[in-house]
């Protein structure tokens, strides 16, 4: 715009020198400078709005920030007494069991009755253990769950009573009550998450059934890209394998390692190690021999357990059809006295016993899964002492297959067929049969991995 006015105004000097008087120079000087004037103006009217911005931008960082008001106190809902009410779920459950051999005549050969929750059960129709189940957070740094199993034969039995700590920092979590002990994969999980009717053998030679405890258990999910859980759990140690007889100290203790991840969009895995030491003090051992003596067991008990879970589902979608492999691995030492209750006769215990299940179940088609587990007891070694004479060892191997069908209309209900070839008794071949519904009224959380 400069060199245009300083060209406009270089021409409107010299046209004077040619002709002041043509008309056609008097015309052309005055458009040039119309042309000039609004040049003019429009610059000046930019310098002006650019001095403007500038003043604004020097006003604004002049002035100090407002100080920012105090976040509200967080309050709490009081729009009527349901607002404190607890989630509630109700797991109803029965079976039908037709078993070739008597029940009640079924026994794990070559190893300490547990006295807990083993064998094929009743024949017949029986009503399983249904699950009344309350659960709902404390407050911003509580959880809390109770969890009732009534039986059959009427009885109300606590499973699981605890709460649990939900705003520790650095991923670690508090556990406190009566609940089952993180010990390997499945021991964990209420018996409705099951794939199958029954506990396997392990589970039922080396836990009887299930093992829970009252105590304190503390887990600590490291911050790593990779999953890794380390957990400690500390109890009275109660139950089989265990035995509480009122002393002060803590019957049970158990560390545990879990790691896992993806591998690509459709397979994911975990597996893990446990180790549980628990301390028996009169612990009834109710085998039979000739001389159909009690006893009991005093001394230590230590168990081992691998697991591993290998779940595939294409692209990770698991509602049309999927796959899961899992196995355990079970080693009990135990070492102590073991007591004639008769003559209160002494004999030094020691015993290494080992087993393990593989089962796989797969979902071919919405709603519908089959599985097949297989799963085998090694008696290994076992010594009495000085009871020898009375009470001799077993060198069996107790096994079973089971093939399973089930059909889930929804999540929350389920038929399921199962068929085991057991192998258990040293009577031959029992041939299992059973027939089980499943049905979740109410709340129902998620299931673990």
């Amino acid at each position: 715009m400069k060199k245009l006015s300083a060209l406009a105004l270089a021409v409107g000097v010299s046209l004077p020198a040619w002709s002041a008087t043509d008309p056609t120079l008097a015309q052309l000087r005055q458009q040039i400078d119309a042309l000039r004037q609004d040049y003019e103006t429009r610059i000046k009217a930019l310098e002006d709005k650019l001095a403007q911005a500038q003043s604004q931008s020097q006003t604004v960082a002049s002035t100090p920030a407002p100080s920012p008001e105090p976040a509200p106190e967080p309050t709490v809902s009081r729009q009527g007494n349901n607002a404190f009410n607890p989630a509630i779920g109700l797991v109803l459950s029965g079976t039908y069991a037709n078993l070739s051999k008597d029940p009640g005549t079924w026994t794990i050969p070559g190893f300490a009755p547990s006295g807990g929750e083993v064998g094929p059960g009743e024949r017949g129709f029986t009503l399983g253990e249904s699950e009344l189940t309350f659960s709902a957070n404390i407050d911003n740094l509580a959880f809390g769950a109770l969890t009732l199993a009534v039986t059959g034969d009427n009885e109300v039995e606590v499973e699981e009573a605890y709460i649990q700590s939900t705003a520790l920092p650095a991923g670690l979590t508090l556990k406190g009550g009566r609940f089952y002990a993180g010990l390997g994969y499945l021991n964990e999980q209420h018996t409705h998450t099951w794939d199958f009717v029954d506990a396997p053998l392990t589970h039922q030679a080396f836990l009887g059934g299930q093992f829970k405890q009252e105590g304190l258990q503390a887990k600590w999910l490291l911050p790593t890209e990779q999953f890794i859980e380390l957990g400690m759990e500390v109890g009275q140690g109660g139950n089989f394998p265990g035995a509480h007889a009122g002393q002060n100290g803590l019957g049970a203790l158990l560390v545990s390692a879990h790691t896992g991840g993806d591998v690509g969009l459709s397979n994911s895995w975990r597996a893990g190690a446990s180790w549980m030491q628990t301390r028996a003090k009169d612990r009834t051992w109710d085998l039979t021999d000739t001389g159909e003596a009690a006893r009991t067991f005093h001394g230590n008990s230590r168990l081992w357990v691998l697991d591993g879970v290998w779940k595939w589902a294409p692209n990770g979608n698991a509602q049309s059809t999927n796959f899961k492999l899992q196995g355990e691995y079970f080693r009990r030492v135990e070492s102590g006295d073991l007591t004639d209750v008769a003559d209160s006769s002494n004999g030094v215990y020691q015993s290494t016993q080992s087993g393990w299940y593989v089962q796989g179940v797969y979902q071919f088609m919405p709603r519908w899964c089959v599985g097949l587990r297989t799963e085998q007891l090694d008696t290994g070694s076992v010594s009495f002492g000085a009871l020898a004479d009375r009470l001799s060892s077993l060198d069996a191997r107790p096994r079973r297959n089971s093939l399973m069908l089930d059909w889930s209309p929804s999540e929350f209900h389920r038929w399921r067929i199962q068929v085991n070839d057991d192998r258990v008794r040293q009577d031959g071949k029992d041939t299992q049969v059973f027939l089980q519904y499943q049905m979740n009224l109410g709340a129902h959380g998620a299931h673990a991995f």
